[in-house]
């Protein structure tokens, strides 16, 4: 796709590629458990339920476009995480991929960690009962009023992104009269094997201290010399939608190595080591993620290996998985407006939602899942492009997939796994309203962030 003859405004003229798709699948009503919430299944006359609510009832009730989240499945997959590190390690759940109160309840109940990286994410946070010491605070450029919030209120810990943060961060703890535990981040140079704009290790980007030319060093030197800081460890993150563990391996390896210099020029073991997130999920069928207890197995011994070799105590590990828990565990549910053929192309099914509640196509170039689900049907595949109600030509949601030929106006389709990102990069794009969040769990629905009304967005037009 096109990302240079519009810079700015509606990409009216671009011209969208042939996409490289797969053969149709054997049977269109099949649904793939990797791609799908747990609860997920068909009921006998082919409507698609989750939680025990088929989802033609959860458009009525609830109307659509609708993120619909299986509640039990995102516990189930916390808890998995929780099982896989054991108590000699920690998890930080990524609150950026969703975030909402309900979701720190559950965080708190099956006993992760939770890490954010704004102030309205820390608010959010605290407002829904999660300890200030559980909370890691994350991002490049923190406000001073963000700082501030979170040393008042013990965040258990401030990762540090810039050698400007550190002296930032330990003068307002010591204004405060407290010492700060902190991380410091650092790129180490590896590139995850993933779409440019997400990966986050290589030197030429906006977040951490470089490993090379002795900057990463440097910046650990000024915060064990700062009264106001106690550094308890150093922070990696790779990169996102990561299936390959070699990149960890490489920055593993790295990172022990900054270890073995503090230790040597301190005399300081650092207790803690935060290897971040980036772990990938099924968004397709071709997707093959690993399991929590296989990450955990693998990291667990990269780390030790790395450490012995250098001479270490072995530090506490921290990850931070977030698409990992909550992507799987939520569908968007879409009705049906228009089928358009294009001859010898493919068929462009709008719905009624588009890049306002699902920007990853347009941003990521991202895949999708689709499936109709208000009903079943034996109709022939169609190649189909589902798009959304945007002034946009780049406004797609799912690039190409094949839905029956006999899908109309009025059906409902569903896309599986946008459990993460999606809510959390919605936005009011030609004044659309955000969809909500629907809770599913036990045969019961429940709203737990609410659908956007004209009235909200009027009320922010101060005029």
């Amino acid at each position: 796709m096109s990302r240079s003859a519009h810079p700015a405004g509606p990409r009216h003229a671009d011209v969208l590629p042939e996409g490289h798709y797969s053969a149709p699948p054997a049977d269109l009503n099949t649904l793939d458990g990797k791609v799908w919430a747990q609860t997920v299944t068909r009921n006998a006359d082919g409507v698609l339920t989750v939680g025990g609510v088929d989802v033609v009832s959860l458009a009525e009730q609830h109307g659509t476009p609708a993120y619909i989240l299986d509640e039990a499945d995102f516990r189930g997959r916390a808890r998995a995480w929780r099982t896989a590190f054991g108590n000699d390690a920690d998890v930080f759940y990524a609150g950026k991929a969703f975030l909402s109160r309900a979701v720190v309840r559950w965080l708190h109940e099956e006993g992760l960690n939770l890490d954010v990286c704004s102030g309205g994410e820390l608010t959010t946070a605290l407002s829904a009962g999660m300890p200030a010491d559980r909370i890691a605070f994350h991002g490049n450029n923190k406000s001073t009023e963000e700082i501030r919030r979170a040393v008042e209120s013990g965040v258990g810990r401030i990762v540090l992104d810039s050698f400007q943060e550190i002296v930032r961060v330990a003068h307002i703890a010591q204004s405060l009269g407290k010492r700060q535990r902190v991380q410091i981040r650092i790129t180490v140079g590896v590139e995850a094997h993933t779409h440019e704009f997400i990966a986050t290790a290589h030197e030429d980007q906006k977040f951490g201290i470089p490993l090379a030319d002795g900057q990463a060093a440097e910046a650990v030197r000024r915060a064990l010399q700062l009264d106001g800081l106690e550094l308890i460890g150093i922070h990696s993150h790779i990169g996102s939608q990561i299936f390959d563990m070699s990149g960890f391996e490489v920055a593993a390896h790295r990172v022990v190595g900054l270890l073995k210099v503090i230790r040597d020029e301190h005399g300081v073991e650092l207790p803690e080591i935060d290897l971040g997130g980036g772990l990938g999920i099924a968004y397709t069928s071709d997707d093959d993620p690993r399991e929590p207890h296989e990450i955990a197995k693998a990291l667990t011994e990269i780390v030790t290996r790395e450490c012995e070799a250098a001479r270490l105590s072995t530090p506490r590990i921290s990850v931070e998985p977030g698409r990992a828990i909550v992507g799987p565990t939520a569908f968007t549910l879409y009705e049906v407006g228009t089928v358009k053929p294009l001859d010898g192309l493919r068929t462009y099914v709008s719905v009624d939602g588009g890049m306002s509640d699902n920007i990853r196509t347009a941003l990521y170039d991202a895949e999708y899942s689709v499936a109709l689900v208000s009903r079943a049907s034996d109709a022939e595949p169609m190649l189909a492009r589902v798009v959304g109600k945007h002034c946009e030509s780049g406004d797609i949601v799912v690039k190409d997939a094949f839905l029956p030929s006999d899908l109309a106006p009025g059906d409902l389709i569903a896309v599986p796994a946008t459990g993460a990102y999606c809510r959390s990069m919605a936005s009011n794009y030609n004044h659309v309203l955000r969809p909500p969040v629907v809770v599913v769990h036990e045969g019961e629905s429940r709203v737990v962030v609410r659908r956007e009304t004209e009235e909200d967005l009027l009320r922010l037009d101060v005029g």
